[in-house]
């Protein structure tokens, strides 16, 4: 796979001790994984690489930006991103991967592709709902937004007027209803 071979770290003819790698990430990456979800990507990825003995620790560190479509709205907009991943691999007889934190690599491996890593950094950084800031403060002016508020359920004039005949205590409870909404 040539697409991936700058992700490729030959740990063979490095020394025992701390590694510095960083890889500028944008939606050409995101692409060789088939993953179409952000309009565009712009995240610097710092990884250090930790060789020891007898496994390797891989700590990887992804802060940037990319920008979503807001879950709301459909607003593009950025949105920051800041994630960690930390890895451990050791040597085996077989590749193996079922937990999230130790990868097992065959014993006459002599590189090893970091590249499903960054990808994993990176998507697990971006939360599952998006929604753009305007919408949380109150600024940003959308027609889908109007449309939104139309629709929200409004009080009448009757609704008020029967809590005005209705027990106090019981409007503190009908305060725990609006507050849950």
């Amino acid at each position: 796979m040539k697409t991936f071979k700058e992700y490729l770290i030959p740990f063979v003819g490095l020394k025992q001790g701390i590694h510095q790698f960083e890889y500028q990430v944008d939606n050409k990456f995101l692409s060789l994984f088939n993953f179409e979800e952000y309009n565009s990507a712009d995240v610097k990825v710092a990884l250090e690489f930790n060789k020891k003995s007898t496994f390797f620790e891989l700590r990887f560190k992804a802060e940037g930006s990319v920008n979503v479509d807001c879950d709301v709205t459909t607003e593009p907009f950025n949105l920051l991103i800041s994630n960690e991943l930390f890895i451990v691999i050791k040597f085996g007889n077989e590749f193996n991967n079922e937990n999230e934190e130790i990868i097992i690599i065959p014993h006459g491996s002599y590189e090893i592709n970091v590249s499903q890593y960054i990808y994993e950094c990176i998507v697990l950084g971006v939360p599952s709902k998006r929604v753009h800031p305007g919408v949380e403060d109150g600024t940003l002016e959308s027609d889908i937004l109007e449309h939104l508020e139309t629709l929200a359920p409004k009080e009448t004039k009757e609704e008020s007027k029967n809590d005005e005949d209705i027990d106090p205590r019981w409007n503190k409870l009908k305060n725990l209803l609006k507050d849950n909404k």
